[in-house]
């Protein structure tokens, strides 16, 4: 009976000790999400007009608003300095996916480690994670 028990017990706490990792890993995650969503806000913001864009009424030309791929790179790291985002991640780069796909797009593709409780010793190098925002610029009369 005390083998069931011992054995029982061991099961519970691996259990336990899993669901902690992945909670864990999945909290960091949301966190990274909330901080490449603000980044991908920031970036979006920045942008140039482009006149030439037809479209419109009777053929007259529709100001647009173009992003360039370093100026989302360059939005996306003063974002992330400004709210010390570097401090709340451990190894936070910004992913070289970043960028404007179809220039109104501002995509922002963040990396990290996270290094969940009790199993840190089994795992040296953390987990890395990612995450992806994108925040389109649109002109609003």
């Amino acid at each position: 009976m005390g083998v069931l028990i011992i054995g029982y017990l061991l099961i519970s706490l691996l259990v336990v000790t899993v669901v902690l990792a992945v909670t864990a890993v999945y909290i960091e995650h949301k966190k990274l999400l909330s901080v490449a969503d603000g980044a991908a806000l920031a970036a979006a913001d920045d942008y140039s007009i482009d006149v030439g864009a037809e479209g419109g009424r009777g053929g007259t030309t529709a100001p647009l608003p173009v992003l360039q791929g370093p100026g989302v790179e360059q939005s996306a790291s003063g974002y992330l300095a400004a709210t010390g985002a570097d401090t709340r991640f451990e190894q936070l780069s910004i992913d070289p996916a970043t960028g404007a796909p179809d220039g109104r797009t501002a995509r922002v593709v963040l990396t990290a480690v996270v290094r969940p409780p009790i199993i840190n010793g089994l795992l040296p190098e953390g987990i890395p994670i990612a995450a992806q925002a994108d925040a389109r610029a649109q002109l609003v009369r």
